[in-house]
């Protein structure tokens, strides 16, 4: 029979709760620097932006503008992207339950999903209606558009400031920055559109904007996109080394072999692991795990882990490979 050991949860839990300052290093994946403090940013971004999408939709209606339309749509999407953001960070501050062990921090992870989806949903939304109009091209109250557009550039770009401190280390928050930065971009886009209607007359211009302007919101959402499906398929998160993470824990003293190493985020902040590691000749050793998991944090930013230690990695049915 193998010997196990298995490293103290409450510990670990205690440890991923301290502020960055106080964990050692590496701070990509840390409880501290999640959601928590971006309330003020959710509230003010959602009332401008709110605000925002009354104004800019009636001034679209009475300039004729498309383009003008097209983006108060997005940013009522990104009014309701704010919102599903905020409500996540908000759960991930929830504390675990019975049923909910790793407490509701995976609700940040399907936020930032939908929030790829939604942004791709809006962009082909405003296409679609840019399309048509491309064919039936009709004037529009260029200086309105103007001055609407210039607008919507402070308030998106003011809003998405906000959040731009959080972006690389939270993929929800990054959700939140992208809509922010998408809706400045494509407002800048309207008032060059504008102007350049204002000196050709060639409406055609304002539709065409939109098209061109919804390219570059699907090129920035891809990769929100694919980092929020691989996490809510429980694959490694993209800031982790996982080849540095095995290679570390075999070069560990005494141990023979690693199997069984898991990896994968349970927040858009916080990352776990589970490995079992072999060492024949060493029998339990309660500072061995504690320094293991110390380590893991400071490198690798991996804030909950959970290490099996056993004398023969041949007992172990999860050794092989191919087994999950």
């Amino acid at each position: 029979m193998s010997a196990t050991e298995t490293a103290d949860r409450s510990r670990d839990s205690d440890h991923e709760r301290e502020p960055a300052g106080e964990s050692g290093g590496h701070g990509h994946h840390h409880h501290a620097h999640g959601p928590a403090s971006y309330d003020r940013a959710f509230a003010i971004g959602t009332a401008l932006n709110l605000g925002f999408v009354l104004v800019e939709a009636a001034f679209g209606v009475i300039a004729n503008s498309v383009a003008l339309l097209a983006d108060a749509g997005h940013n009522l999407s990104d009014v309701l992207a704010l919102l599903l953001a905020w409500g996540a960070a908000w759960l991930t501050r929830r504390q675990p339950t019975s049923r909910h062990t790793y407490g509701f921090g995976s609700s940040s992870i399907l936020a930032s999903l939908i929030n790829a989806m939604l942004l791709l949903v809006a962009v082909g939304a405003i296409a679609f209606e840019a399309i048509g109009r491309i064919f039936r091209p009709e004037p529009v109250a260029e200086f309105i558009v103007i001055w609407v557009a210039a607008a919507g550039i402070l308030v998106n770009g003011a809003t998405a400031w906000m959040f731009m401190r959080g972006r690389e280390r939270d993929i929800n928050i990054r959700g939140a920055y992208l809509h922010m930065a998408s809706d400045a971009a494509v407002s800048a886009g309207v008032v060059v559109a504008a102007i350049a209607i204002w000196a050709t007359g060639w409406y055609w211009l304002d539709p065409l904007a939109s098209l061109a302007i919804s390219v570059v919101i699907v090129l920035g959402s891809l990769d929100l996109l694919k980092e929020s499906t691989r996490l809510a398929m429980a694959a490694v998160p993209g800031g982790v080394d996982r080849v540095g993470v095995e290679r570390y824990l075999a070069g560990l003293a005494g141990v023979s072999a690693v199997h069984d190493l898991h990896i994968w985020a349970i927040s858009t902040t916080e990352t776990a692991l589970t490995a079992h590691l072999v060492r024949p000749a060493m029998g339990p050793d309660d500072e061995f795990l504690r320094g293991v998991a110390a380590e893991l944090r400071a490198r690798y930013g991996i804030g909950h882990c959970t290490i099996q230690v056993e004398h023969d990695g041949a007992d172990c049915h999860l050794a092989p490979t191919d087994v999950i």
